[in-house]
């Protein structure tokens, strides 16, 4: 869904909507290029649909970028390139809620730049990021990794760092994550406003609760 804005990040489960990744020639989204693009369409909790393609970064791919997911330069020699594999991709979501793993940080800046370059407009559907979630939910969790909270709920790693594996993966730990969120546990602190993770700060008058979405979100409460 083109629009003039970004969606907003929700901290929230949904039964419907589409998980994706990228794997890429690196992490900079001002330097870097997308090498593959995956996706998977739920709907009411179901795996209906999926897709993915290769992508022709029209550039090498570093040796370091091959190491962890694998694609080498022969194997997108004959794939399409980006602009086209972003119009498949944003026709296949629509406007459906996106979720993936650090996506605020990582994919959407990659999807947010490319639709700004080929399109004059931005990806504005809503979207929600599994890492903070984890984060919210699992605090007693020392990584939140993709294959670390996969392990965690006993979910097959094999394949990793592979897009359409990893959206595989992280479908599984997003309804473990929606379970979660009904039943949370007592360590748990959870902004009302907002839905994102508390945080204990420190204060002019001692400590408080403060929303980790500040500033977004400028929730507190006394400890």
């Amino acid at each position: 869904m083109l629009t003039n804005k970004p969606g907003k990040k929700l901290n929230e489960y949904v039964k419907d909507y589409v998980i994706f990744d990228l794997e890429t020639t690196g992490i900079s989204c001002n330097h870097d290029e997308v090498v593959e693009i995956s996706a998977i369409k739920v709907l009411d909790g179901q795996v209906v649909e999926e897709f993915s393609t290769l992508v022709n970064p029209q550039r090498p791919i570093p040796f370091q970028a091959s190491m962890v997911n694998g694609i080498t330069d022969d194997m997108v020699a004959d794939a399409p390139t980006f602009d086209v594999a972003l119009k498949d991709f944003l026709e296949f979501v629509g406007d459906m809620i996106l979720v993936g793993h650090n996506i605020h940080s990582f994919d959407m800046k990659f999807i947010w730049r490319d639709t700004r370059k080929y399109y004059d407009s931005i990806v504005g559907n809503d979207y929600i990021d599994t890492l903070s979630l984890a984060r919210t939910y699992l605090p007693q969790m020392k990584h939140h990794t993709l294959t670390d909270l996969a392990a965690y709920y006993g979910i097959a790693t094999d394949g990793a760092h592979r897009a359409l594996f990893d959206c595989r993966m992280n479908q599984q730990v997003f309804e473990h994550l929606g379970e979660e969120m009904q039943h949370p546990s007592e360590d748990v602190k959870v902004c009302p406003r907002c839905g994102g993770a508390l945080k204990l700060r420190n204060g002019k008058f001692g400590e408080f609760w403060g929303c980790s979405g500040y500033p977004e979100c400028r929730y507190t409460r006394n400890k």
